[in-house]
């Protein structure tokens, strides 16, 4: 038996890339696999069903279960209905994989309001509404005396933790608060058997490709035969350990590429200045200028 045996997993934007190797292995560990793409391009415009469906015709062909699903996470319905057809063809669910992105890339003062909304939205609301509705679910299963052990595992990025990125103010932000989504879920939905960790990953996919100064990396080619650190397939093992029910980690943000997992951590502070009355601007240099060549 495989480490999903008997779980229910929804896994949006799986239609390629890390998502598709998540949906690939989850089916592969017994899972049943609700496989969400909207098939869109990088930046979110257009629609597609192939992506989804190709991926689902694969696992069934491997013998697994599957099914497609094209609605929009970013929006509130479109999550619902994700939600609601994991529970409807499969009888429940344990397992949630937010990951679905764009990118519309662009510096700040030349960003227009839709770049900031789309990316927003696809990605920190597009988490929120599909874990608002699972959790919803969750809590209504223990309010009918039912036992949760349910996982959800969200996408953070580089971009948005240890490496801001030029370029990137809508995705980082989005990324940022997808971190810090994952900390407070991991408090609130505890109580309902939930646990709650976040992945950084670093792959190679349409997005990293289409990242500025990232691609080249990317673009390096593997002799055969030797390890591809930047294969999306490095990831999804790491996932499926998060969503196993022995898994005890939750609030956790991981670092995941190649070989190596990391265990980042938030804000902390490095340094403090204190005054015993209160703050008077002619003093504020001489307190808080060494800062500017602090590393």
């Amino acid at each position: 038996m495989g480490s999903m045996e008997n779980r229910v997993a929804v896994i949006t934007g799986a239609g390629r890339g890390i998502g598709r190797e998540h949906a690939l292995l989850f089916a592969k560990e017994g899972a049943s696999v609700v496989v969400n793409d909207l098939g869109g391009s990088n930046d979110g415009s257009g629609t597609d069903a192939g992506p989804a469906q190709q991926v689902v015709d694969e696992i069934i062909a491997a013998g697994g279960k599957a099914v497609a699903n094209t609605d929009n996470i970013a929006t509130w319905s479109g999550a619902k209905g994700l939600v609601d057809q994991a529970i409807s063809e499969f009888g429940g669910l344990d397992v949630v994989v937010n990951n679905a992105g764009i990118l519309r890339d662009a510096f700040i003062a030349g960003m227009d309001e839709s770049q900031w909304d789309s990316v927003i939205a696809v990605h920190l609301k597009g988490h929120f509404s599909v874990l608002h509705h699972a959790a919803a679910y969750w809590k209504d299963q223990v309010k009918a005396g039912k036992e949760v052990k349910a996982a959800v595992v969200n996408t953070a990025s580089a971009s948005g933790t240890f490496m801001p990125n030029a370029g990137q103010a809508n995705y980082g932000a989005a990324k940022a608060g997808i971190a810090a989504l994952t900390e407070v879920a991991a408090l609130e939905l505890e109580r309902y058997g939930v646990r709650v960790n976040a992945i950084a990953p670093v792959a190679r996919t349409r997005l990293t490709l289409a990242t500025p100064g990232m691609s080249a990396m990317f673009l390096e080619e593997v002799p055969e035969g030797e390890f591809d650190a930047f294969s999306p397939a490095n990831i999804a093992p790491v996932v499926v350990y998060l969503a196993s029910e022995d898994c005890p980690l939750t609030g956790k943000v991981l670092a995941v590429q190649g070989g190596a997992v990391s265990l980042l951590q938030g804000w902390t502070t490095k340094d403090v200045v204190e005054t015993d009355g209160p703050w008077l601007l002619d003093k504020l240099p001489a307190q808080l200028d060494h800062w500017a060549t602090t590393e």
